[in-house]
């Protein structure tokens, strides 16, 4: 069983930055691939990024790419999502998901667990 507890969301301006933070608790943490999503009102949840625990493996949706940046750090079983250049676009509840099996990193249905959601907001 896996936990994951979101944090760091909240308003900014367009333009600015906001990291994410996901907790997770488990033994098997860092063998997990971990992702975030996102749902904006009335709009299905969506791929936003996510990492392997094999080699760090990066994937990201093509709307962020180049803007965020997400890492883990399996020491402390945290996975982070640096978000720059955000636009009012990006406003949604961001989502940490863990995903024990190697499918497909964007879809929804590989993952297994999946945290309580974090606000952000991006003013224009």
């Amino acid at each position: 069983q896996v936990q994951l507890v979101e944090s760091g969301g909240g308003l900014v301006q367009a333009g600015g930055s906001l990291r994410l933070s996901c907790a997770a608790s488990g033994r098997a943490f860092t063998t997990y691939t971990m992702g975030w999503f996102r749902q904006a009102p009335g709009k299905e949840r969506e791929f936003v990024a996510a990492i392997r625990w094999i080699g760090s493996i990066t994937y990201y949706a093509d709307s962020v790419k180049g803007r965020f940046t997400i890492s883990r750090d399996n020491a402390k079983n945290l996975v982070y999502l640096q978000m720059n250049s955000l636009k009012p676009e990006d406003t949604a509840v961001y989502y940490c998901a863990a995903a024990r099996g190697p499918y497909s990193a964007y879809e929804r249905r590989s993952y297994d667990y999946w945290g309580q959601g974090t606000q952000v907001t991006v003013s224009s």
